[in-house]
């Protein structure tokens, strides 16, 4: 394979407009590009999930299944740059919805809302869903005016549940556990 970036500075998008995968060029706030951006985004705050220590044991595995969402969404971003391509298909999905019920399995039943938080990495897996949440209605709004293959949506949806499930995994690993929602909490009286 030759050298794909040998060069970063171009000054191609100083008149604002980029290029797509295949050859065309697009201003850099269509729709596409808008998509492609939140994915990159959402792919960059898994990097921070990464960038954290995580609790043991649930550690290595983590860390395999949020690589390999890291390179799924690499894909994911190469579909929407190349109009007309399908990269994420029904295995990738698939695989997501086997995590969420490994991931689960293993966690008590929810019977109140959860507020986002608990412990860092676990604060960053909520924030890594909320990015993923923002992807997804980009993917969709795009989908209205331009033919998208149903797997980025699909993909994107998967996702934002599991990383609900590991923002719950990991502060149940970290013996947290979930921060509960409370209707109509008393805030305590300031010192």
């Amino acid at each position: 394979m030759g050298h794909r970036l040998s060069k970063i500075v171009t000054r191609t998008g100083d008149q604002g407009e980029t290029g797509l995968g295949d050859g065309s060029r697009v201003g850099k706030d269509c729709l596409r590009i808008d998509a492609i951006g939140e994915v990159d985004e959402l792919n960059s705050s898994i990097g921070l999930i990464l960038a954290e220590p995580l609790p043991h044991p649930v550690d290595v595995g983590m860390r395999e299944m949020l690589i390999q969402v890291q390179h799924d969404l690499f894909d994911l971003g190469g579909e929407l740059c190349i109009p007309g391509m399908v990269m994420i298909k029904e295995d990738h999905i698939l695989r997501l919805e086997d995590w969420v019920e490994e991931l689960n399995g293993n966690l008590p039943a929810l019977k109140e809302f959860i507020l986002p938080g608990g412990t860092r990495p676990a604060a960053l897996a909520h924030l890594a869903r909320t990015v993923c949440r923002r992807a997804e209605r980009a993917v969709v709004h795009l989908s209205r005016s331009e033919n998208v293959a149903d797997g980025p949506r699909q993909y994107l949806n998967r996702l934002s549940d599991l990383l609900f499930v590991l923002g719950r995994a990991l502060n149940q690993a970290s013996g947290s556990g979930d921060v509960l929602w409370k209707h109509q909490r008393v805030p305590r009286p300031a010192a």
